[in-house]
């Protein structure tokens, strides 16, 4: 297929290659050119001076940028993706972004007569560079299975879990879970240090039991080397979480625990830890 790939930031980087090696024709844009000239240096394809020009032609056009500002930065206006598309064409948004927005694109893709899939991702950078992340959709049942072939490229798991919206919201879900999971680490690993004990070795018998999960598989022994420059950063995770906590207040479920790591993120980011993995969360309670 003829495709297009928006924002080249740390997941978008590798997943616009997976597709460009499996053989599709990839046009990528970032606001920074030179990572657009670096891409293309690394995978082959081709790269554009602006939205509507990379989309030009494209039968599917997918993004991964920052946040609402940014996806509508891209999408809209003379020089955005919606102007170069053309009909038929399918818009996917894998930027975790308010289900608002996914909304809104559907409306104003099919205004066109266009398609869209909000797709936002679970799996990290490592999960894109694997090419092994969740992807959980939401959009139409016939749009989700034109586009599935080019998903599955970097997904190990595929969902259309409803409507449009539907896969920012299940996203919120995800983020949900994260936050409670990574604070709970955080205190049993400040926990089993201030009790002298060996937290590695704690880890290797706990990991087999009720309390294993990912963060703890992934990142339990870099949380007790006080190692957090990789991953997933507290500023996208705090961004992440206020959506969660608007939506809440549109939908009426109460967040008192994600909203109290919310604000323990925001300590952090007065640490000067912004940059930092989510895990660095412990480096509170040190």
């Amino acid at each position: 297929m003829k495709l297009a790939f928006l924002g080249l930031g740390v997941m978008g980087f590798p997943m616009a290659g997976h597709l460009q090696k499996a053989g599709h024709n990839v046009t990528v844009y970032n606001r920074n050119a030179e990572k657009s000239a670096t891409w293309v240096a690394a995978h082959g394809g081709a790269s554009a001076a602006t939205p509507r020009e990379a989309a030009a032609g494209a039968d599917i056009v997918l993004m991964c940028v920052g946040n609402d500002n940014d996806v509508r930065s891209v999408v809209y206006g003379d020089a955005g993706a919606l102007a170069g598309m053309k009909a038929g064409a399918i818009l996917i948004d894998h930027t975790t972004a308010s289900a608002e927005l996914a909304r809104e694109l559907d409306a104003a893709a099919k205004a066109q007569g266009k398609r869209f899939i909000d797709a936002p991702v679970s799996g990290g950078q490592a999960g894109a560079e694997n090419g092994k992340l969740g992807i959980m959709c939401g959009g139409d049942q016939t749009t989700f299975d034109a586009a599935s072939d080019v998903l599955n490229v970097y997904a190990k798991a595929l969902v259309r879990i409803g409507d449009a919206g539907a896969g920012q919201l299940t996203k919120m879900v995800n983020q949900i879970c994260i936050a409670g999971l990574v604070q709970a680490l955080s205190e049993a690993l400040a926990f089993a240090q201030k009790s002298g004990i060996d937290a590695k070795l704690v880890l290797e018998v706990i990991s087999k039991g009720a309390a294993q999960s990912w963060q703890m598989e992934n990142r339990g022994n870099t949380m007790v080397d006080g190692k957090f420059d990789f991953g997933f950063a507290v500023d996208w995770m705090r961004k992440d979480l206020g959506i969660c906590l608007e939506e809440a207040k549109r939908n009426g479920a109460r967040l008192p625990v994600t909203a109290l790591v919310d604000q323990f993120y925001a300590d952090i980011q007065q640490m000067g830890g912004g940059r930092l993995d989510t895990s660095s969360l412990i480096k509170r309670l040190a």
